[in-house]
């Protein structure tokens, strides 16, 4: 279990609740993307526990309402896992619930899998055609499986 920790519950809990995304799969993006650690900061410049950039930052924050909260915020456990839960949830609804096409486009942007489907004349993608966007939703996947089988006969999961 040490290596699917749950960690920040209190925020992983209310954010999945608030934005309708199973908290197993939230705790799968953060575990991938910075191994819960909130000072996190990637090669590109994402940052926090779920490695947000600052433009998908100004997207999000654009559309969360939330004027006072600055890129650096994003540090803090709570703004980050609000952040990546929104930004989730939100692929998730684009890509009709499908968590391997969510996960691509959380990790490479929507622009790049909206072209790869409209290519393809699909609605969500089974193939992952660059190596580092397949091995990202090889590792969401592998990650949720693994969180649900730990974790998800809690509380009637």
């Amino acid at each position: 279990m040490y290596t699917h920790p749950i960690k920040y519950s209190e925020f992983v809990e209310k954010y999945a609740e608030e934005f309708g995304i199973d908290k197993y799969l939230l705790y799968s993006f953060i575990n991938v993307e910075s191994g819960f650690n909130p000072e996190a900061v990637s090669d590109v410049g994402a940052i926090g526990l779920t490695q947000i950039t600052e433009e998908t930052f100004s997207w999000i924050k654009s559309k969360i309402c939330e004027e006072d909260t600055e890129y650096r915020d994003l540090f803090k456990p709570e703004t980050s896992i609000k952040y990546g839960a929104y930004l989730i949830s939100r692929s998730l609804s684009r890509y009709g619930r499908d968590v391997s096409t969510a996960a691509a486009a959380y990790h490479s942007g929507w622009g790049t899998v909206d072209r790869l489907l409209s290519e393809n004349n699909e609605e969500i993608l089974t193939e992952f055609p660059y190596v580092n966007m397949n091995n990202y939703v090889y590792k969401i996947n592998r990650t949720y499986s693994v969180y649900k089988q730990l974790y998800g006969t809690e509380k009637g999961q």
